[in-house]
C-alpha cells in the first residue's frame, strides 16, 4: 500500500482558522506537548529552537515532554483529529511515525473513524515553516497578550493527561453480590484504545488496579473488539492479513488469564465475517459476496455460500479452544462493518437477493454460536439486535436456542419536546428505557427460550461523554428499574463510552441513596437534591434519532471553534460538530427536525436546570471546605463541564442564529460567556485528567484547544468591532 491508496472522498479544501496569522502556527499550537520540538521541526523544515521560539511567542505554556510517549500510543486519534483540516496525509503519517497500512487500518477499524472524520479528507497543502511578515508578527504578539491576559493567573495543574492511570485501584467493595438484579455486568474497559489492542499487550492500559476496581464495582465482565482473521488465519492461505495472530492470541490468553484472578470475564465483540480487499477474491473468487464499502476498499463475503460459512464456524472454534479461558463473544451483524451482503451497504448479490433478510442474518449468528460452543460449551454468544430492522422478530424466531438475546433497550422509545414527537435509536439516559422495540424482542426471545439481555449506558452517552459519568443517577436508577420489571438479568452497560469504574456504574448494585448517605454523609440530602435538579434539566434533552447526540456539539462543548461565516461543513459523528445547525436538529435526517428557536431554547433551559444543580454543589464544598471530601470535589467536576458542555452548545446555537444579522451587543455578549467557559473548563481540566477523554475518541479536546476558543473568540470580537467601524 501506498499513502495515494488512503482514502479521500469528496474533494475538499481545507478549514480557513483566521485567528492563525500562518497555518504553521496552528500546527505548532495544536501540537505543543503532545509532539515533540524536535519532530514539529522535522514536519516544518525548521530547527528545534525555531519551533520552541514560535510556541513562546504564542504564549502557550512551558515546553513538557512527560507526555509525549502517552499521546503517540494512547492519544493517537487526539493527534489525527486536531491536524485533520491542517495536514496532508503525508504529514499526518510524519507525525505519527505511521505507515500507510497503519493509517487504513485506523480508518477503517478503530471504531468507525472514517465516519467520524466525516467520510472526507481535506486537501490540504504541505505545511512549512516561513518568516513571518510584519503584519503577522503583530498579529502573533496579540495572540500573546490574550493568552498573558486570560490564563497568567491558571492554578497549578494538579493532574496531566492519563493521569488518572495512576488514581486506579483504591475502590473497597461495597456490594452484596446476591443483591443486585444483573448476573452479568459488562463494560468497555474504560482507557483501553479500540484499534489493535491485543498487539502490544495491554498491562499498561489495563492495570491490575482498575481490573481491581472494576471488582470491587461489581463489575464481572469486560469487552474488546476483536477481528477473527487477526487472532486465527481462518481464511486459510492469505495469513497475509493475519500477521501477528500469534502475538495477539499469546496476549488474550494473558488478559482473559488476569482478568479470571479479578473474578471477570473477557467477551470478544465479533462483526463477522469482516469485508476484505479486492486482492482477496482473486484466490477466494466464490467468497465473493454482492456489497462494497466505499473509499474503504472492502467486499462482503457472501455467508450464502456454505464454504465461507464453515470457514467462519471452524475459526470461532480455533478461537476458542486456543484460549480456553475466553469468557465469550457478542455479535453484531448489521451496519457496524461491512460483512455479509445484507451488512450495511445495498447488495447485489445474486445468492443473498433470493433469501429474505432475517434468514441470512440468524445464519450468520447462528454459525458463530456453533463454532464457539464445539470449543466451549460454557462461553456466552450474545446476539446483539443493533440495527436488525422491521424483520427483527423474525430473525429471534430463527436463532439457536445456544445463543442469549440482546435488545438495546431504549429503541423506538418515543419522545416529546416542545411539540416535536420523536423515537430513540439507541444511547440514551435522558429518557430512561425500555421501549416497545426491546419488550416485543424479548417477548418473542422468551417464547424461542432464549436467555435475555438489555444493551443499556449507565456512566454517559453520546448524549454528553467527554465526563466518566453524567451526575444524573435518578434518570438511570429508574431505568435500571424498569429493566427489573421486564425480568432482564444481564445488561451490558457501556458502548466504548462510560466504561469508568465507578460514577453511575454502583447503580448496578445498589440504589442512589446508599450511595448519597456512604459518599457523602451529612451532605446526602444536599447531594440527592442537586442530582434532582441535574435529572430534571437533562431530561429535556431534545432526542429524536441519532441527528443530535451524533453531531451536536455537546460532546465537544467549549472547544468547538466559532467561524464568521458559515462553513458549509457537514457534521461528522461525535467529532467534528463544526457549525452545522440543520443537522444538530435533525433537518437532514428522516426525522422532523427541532425549529432552531426550539433548540435554542431547550438548551438554554438543560443549561440553566444544570447550573441550579451545580450551584447547590458549590455551595456545599464552600460551606464543607475542611471536610476534605474527594467525594463531593469529584462530583463537582462533573457537575461544572456538565454545565460548561451544555451551556457553551446553547451560545453556538445563539451565535449561528445571530451571526448573519450582526446584533452587535448580543454577538459580543455570546463571545465573552464563550471566553468564560473555556477558561472555566480549562482550570476543570487541569484539575482531573479524566475530563475530556472517552476510550474511543480519546481526549475530545486539551487545554490547548480550550485555550484556542478563546483567541477564537478575541478574534471574532476584534473583527466584529471592525465590521462595525467600517458600517459607520
Amino acid at each position: 500500500m501506498n499513502i495515494h491508496d488512503l482514502p479521500t472522498g469528496e474533494k475538499t479544501a481545507p478549514l480557513h482558522f483566521a485567528h492563525f496569522p500562518t497555518v504553521w502556527q496552528a500546527v505548532v499550537w495544536r501540537n505543543w506537548n503532545l509532539i515533540a520540538p524536535e519532530k514539529l521541526a522535522e514536519l516544518l523544515h525548521t530547527s528545534q529552537e525555531t519551533v520552541r521560539q514560535a510556541a513562546a511567542a504564542l504564549g502557550l505554556p512551558q515546553e513538557d515532554r512527560s507526555k509525549l510517549d502517552d499521546w503517540k500510543h494512547s492519544g493517537y486519534i487526539t493527534l489525527i483529529r486536531r491536524n485533520w483540516e491542517l495536514l496532508p496525509y503525508s504529514q499526518l503519517l510524519t507525525l505519527l511515525d505511521w505507515t500507510p497500512e497503519r493509517m487504513m487500518f485506523t480508518l477503517r477499524e478503530d471504531d468507525f473513524l472514517w465516519s467520524k472524520v466525516g467520510f472526507r479528507k481535506p486537501d490540504a497543502e504541505e505545511v512549512r515553516y516561513r518568516p513571518l511578515t510584519p503584519e503577522e508578527s503583530v498579529e502573533t504578539e496579540r495572540i500573546r497578550m490574550w493568552m498573558r491576559n486570560h490564563f497568567s493567573d491558571l492554578e497549578p495543574a494538579a493532574e496531566h493527561p492519563f493521569d488518572f492511570r495512576k488514581k486506579f485501584g483504591n475502590r473497597k467493595r461495597n456490594f452484596q453480590e446476591e443483591k443486585s438484579p444483573f448476573t452479568l455486568r459488562m463494560l468497555y474497559p474504560y482507557s483501553a484504545v479500540y484499534g489493535d489492542f491485543l498487539l502490544h499487550g495491554g498491562d499498561d492500559v489495563l492495570p491490575d488496579g482498575l481490573l481491581s476496581d472494576y471488582a470491587a464495582s461489581g463489575v464481572n465482565a469486560l469487552w474488546l473488539q476483536g477481528v477473527l482473521y487477526q487472532l486465527v488465519p481462518w481464511t486459510g492461505r492469505e495469513e497475509k492479513y493475519s500477521e501477528g495472530w500469534e502475538t495477539r492470541l499469546k496476549n488474550l490468553r494473558t488478559l482473559t488469564h488476569r482478568l479470571k484472578q479479578h473474578g471477570i470475564r473477557l467477551f470478544l465483540y465479533m462483526n463477522e465475517p469482516r469485508g476484505m480487499p479486492e486482492e482477496f477474491f482473486r484466490n477466494h473468487p466464490a467468497w465473493r459476496g454482492g456489497a462494497a464499502a466505499p473509499n474503504i476498499d472492502r467486499i462482503a463475503l457472501c455467508t450464502s455460500v456454505p464454504e465461507v460459512r464453515n470457514a467462519l464456524r471452524d475459526g470461532m472454534t480455533q478461537l476458542f479452544q486456543s484460549v480456553p479461558e475466553l469468557g465469550g463473544v457478542f455479535v453484531i451483524s448489521m451496519s457496524e462493518n461491512l460483512t455479509n451482503c445484507h451488512s450495511k451497504f445495498r447488495t447485489a448479490c445474486p445468492r443473498c437477493l433470493k433469501r429474505p433478510v432475517h434468514e441470512v442474518i440468524a445464519e450468520v449468528c447462528n454459525t458463530i454460536e456453533e463454532g464457539v460452543h464445539r470449543a466451549n460449551p460454557e462461553a456466552e454468544v450474545i446476539v446483539w439486535d443493533w440495527g436488525w430492522r422491521e424483520w427483527a422478530v423474525q430473525a429471534v424466531k430463527h436463532l439457536n436456542p445456544g445463543v442469549t438475546l440482546m435488545a438495546t433497550s431504549e429503541t423506538s422509545l418515543r419522545t416529546e419536546c416542545g411539540g416535536v414527537t420523536g423515537r430513540i435509536i439507541d444511547y440514551s439516559i435522558s429518557k430512561p428505557g425500555p421501549g416497545e422495540r426491546a419488550k416485543q424482542l424479548w417477548a418473542a426471545g422468551r417464547e424461542r427460550g432464549l436467555k435475555l439481555a438489555a444493551k443499556i449506558q449507565v456512566n454517559n452517552s453520546w448524549e454528553m461523554s467527554a465526563i466518566p459519568y453524567l451526575p444524573t443517577p435518578g434518570l438511570v436508577e429508574t431505568h435500571i428499574r424498569n429493566l427489573g420489571k421486564e425480568g432482564i438479568t444481564e445488561v451490558m452497560a457501556s458502548w466504548t463510552l462510560g466504561g469508568f469504574p465507578g460514577g453511575n456504574l454502583e447503580l448496578l448494585v445498589r440504589n442512589r441513596k446508599e450511595i448519597a448517605a456512604e459518599k457523602f454523609g451529612d451532605l446526602a440530602e444536599t447531594v440527592l437534591l442537586a442530582w434532582d435538579k441535574m435529572d430534571r434539566a437533562f431530561a429535556r434533552f431534545p432526542l429524536n434519532s441519532s441527528a443530535l447526540i451524533y453531531n451536536g456539539p455537546q460532546n465537544t462543548g467549549p472547544m468547538n471553534l466559532l467561524f464568521p461565516e458559515p462553513t458549509h461543513r457537514r457534521a461528522s459523528m461525535v467529532c467534528f460538530p463544526y457549525d452545522d445547525l440543520e443537522r444538530w436538529r435533525g433537518a437532514e435526517h428522516d426525522v422532523e427536525p427541532y425549529p432552531p428557536e426550539l433548540m435554542e431554547d431547550v438548551f438554554r433551559e438543560m443549561s440553566e436546570g444544570i447550573r441550579e444543580g451545580m450551584k447547590i454543589l458549590e455551595h456545599a464544598a464552600a460551606e464543607n471546605s475542611g471536610a476534605g471530601n474527594g467525594h463531593l470535589a469529584e462530583l463537582l467536576t462533573m457537575a461544572r463541564t456538565f454545565y460548561c458542555h451544555f451551556r457553551s452548545s446553547f451560545l453556538q446555537i445563539c451565535f449561528i442564529r445571530r451571526r448573519e444579522k450582526r446584533v452587535r451587543e448580543e454577538l459580543r455578549a455570546i463571545l465573552e460567556e464563550e471566553i468564560a467557559l473555556a477558561k472555566l473548563q480549562t482550570q476543570v481540566l487541569r484539575n482531573d485528567s479524566r475530563v475530556g477523554f472517552e476510550a474511543s475518541n480519546h481526549y475530545y479536546y486539551t487545554e490547548n484547544d480550550l485555550m484556542e476558543k478563546v483567541v477564537n473568540c478575541e478574534f471574532l470580537k476584534r473583527e466584529l468591532e471592525k465590521d462595525l467601524s467600517s458600517q459607520s
